[in-house]
């Protein structure tokens, strides 16, 4: 009889399987623990790892299944006439199959307040070193670690001509598996530990990246690229109608959500190749709409539109008025999903957990690796500001420099915002001059029909000259709010104080490359 050994945390599944594998395909059934309990409940006859080895479960489980018997059934080289000799020598039944998944690691050590010894009790050990060896001698074993595979390899034992492909493939899966688990657990360790030498910043001191395929995309930035999507991002977003989302709606959406983060008013933001062209907090969600759409009614087309309360009818009928790519919201009423439903191919995207993203860390590829930072994320606080002219900002300036600092860290380098209270009034976006930047701008209010007179400007990064506030000056704003920290401050300060603006200092730069 052919001999399957499982042992798993996750029992998705287990009982249909197994349950096949003795009654189809003729299997006994070697098992450990809870998965021998539920196996045995479910009728099935089941022989205990410890029976089988001869040798009890010691240490708290802790040592089960590494003995000699269970891993030179699975490395055991079946064309060996030597390898097979020593096996009948020593009393070793061949595995010809392993169904494995490990001790919830990554979901222990992401709960709220996990105790560093809960996290050390679910490092596997049996486990992996289990899938490894069966891994390595896939020629002949069959090695499960995933449970939507029960039905693809039961399919395969019902064609055998299938295994060796299959095997092959699910061999690298384990390794895949085991690769991302022992990376999580040097991930979790160096946390917790005091800075390594040669650690910059909090950042490890060597980088692990391992991530599930989660999408395959028909094509990345272009139709001549090939591209996928690794990790979670489908955990944090449902997507209710349209079409399949491509590797751009993906950026845009990531985009966009780290934009509505950062506001708790009911507001709503439009974005466009990553870039916010247009954002507003209101009442309601329809009038940050209105203020929104109103800063720039061109770039809107396509876009990606979000917004961090439900979207209800009258907010649906007004957005159906133009092509968009991509809505996101924390949820749609039943009208809205209605109205929308008309639209086939938008893509309807509901945040599940929110839309405060908490990506801490941001990974680039750049030549030969790749670039690690922290997430531009620090809170805005107004008590942070320093206000560097003779005259301070009024209240509603000051509120304008806040909404507008808020966007401006998510718009391109160089950035420019005009803002009003609570709205953009024109956003210049990735310029190679400053003042480029700050005349885009400009030009977008005046095509808006927007007043510049009164608003703020704000910049991601220092004005290294005056010029920069000075066309700001002559557009109409008021206040300007920068980072300082240019060798010309002070002529920047004394071409404020000469134009009557108030100017604060926030001492962080936004440069978005």
């Amino acid at each position: 009889m052919p001999l399957a050994l499982l042992s798993v945390s996750d029992k998705t599944g287990l009982v249909p399987f197994a349950t096949a594998l003795v009654k189809r395909h003729g299997y006994k059934l070697l098992s450990t623990g809870g998965t021998s309990k539920l196996l045995r409940e479910a009728g099935l006859p089941v022989t205990d790892v410890s029976e089988h080895t001869g040798s009890p479960e010691i240490m708290e489980g802790r040592v089960k299944t590494l003995h000699p018997k269970v891993h030179g059934g699975l490395l055991c080289r079946r064309d060996s006439a030597e390898h097979l000799a020593e096996a009948k020598a020593n009393g070793i039944e061949l595995i010809d199959l392993v169904v494995v998944n490990l001790y919830p690691f990554e979901q222990t050590v992401a709960k709220p307040g996990c105790a560093f010894e809960d996290a050390i009790e679910n490092i596997d050990i049996g486990g992996p070193s289990m899938l490894r060896s069966a891994a390595k001698n896939h020629a002949s074993v069959s090695v499960v670690t995933d449970p939507t595979d029960y039905d693809r390899v039961l399919a395969a034992l019902a064609a055998p001509d299938q295994l060796p492909a299959l095997r092959r493939d699910l061999a690298l899966k384990v390794f895949q598996r085991t690769a991302g688990y022992d990376a999580a657990i040097a991930n979790y360790l160096e946390a917790q530990s005091e800075p390594a030498p040669g650690a910059v910043l909090g950042l490890p001191s060597r980088f692990s990246l391992t991530l599930p395929l989660a999408q395959r995309l028909r094509y990345g930035e272009n139709p001549h690229q090939q591209a996928a999507l690794y990790g979670s991002f489908h955990e944090a977003f449902e997507q209710l109608q349209g079409k399949e989302l491509s590797f751009n709606n993906i950026l845009d959406i990531t985009a966009a959500t780290y934009l509505i983060g950062e506001f708790e008013k009911p507001t709503l933001a439009i974005l466009k190749h990553t870039n916010p062209c247009g954002a507003a907090s209101a009442p309601t969600l329809l009038e940050a709409w209105q203020q929104a759409f109103e800063t720039d009614r061109q770039a809107p087309f396509g876009g990606i539109i979000v917004m961090n309360r439900t979207v209800d009818k009258a907010l649906a009928e007004a957005i159906a008025e133009i092509f968009s790519e991509v809505i996101i919201a924390p949820e749609f009423d039943a009208d809205a999903q209605a109205i929308f439903a008309k639209k086939r191919n938008l893509r309807l995207m509901r945040a599940k957990v929110g839309l405060r993203a908490d990506t801490l860390r941001e990974v680039r590829s750049v030549i030969g690796g790749v670039l690690v930072q922290d997430r531009d994320q620090k809170p805005v606080n107004a008590r942070d500001f320093k206000v560097v002219t003779k005259r301070a900002p009024t209240a509603a300036e000051m509120e304008a420099m806040l909404f507008g600092w808020r966007v401006v860290r998510h718009v391109k380098s160089n950035a420019i915002v005009y803002a009003g209270r609570e709205r953009t009034l024109g956003v210049g976006a990735g310029q190679m001059s400053r003042v480029d930047s700050s005349r885009i701008a400009v030009w977008k209010a005046g095509e808006a029909k927007l007043e510049l007179k009164g608003s703020a400007v704000c910049s991601d990064a220092f004005f290294p000259f005056p010029d920069g506030l000075l066309a700001a000056a002559d557009a109409g704003a008021t206040c300007a709010i920068q980072p300082g920290g240019s060798v010309k401050d002070a002529d920047v300060i004394a071409a404020a104080d000469a134009r009557g603006m108030a100017m604060v200092f926030t001492g962080q730069r936004h440069f978005k490359h």
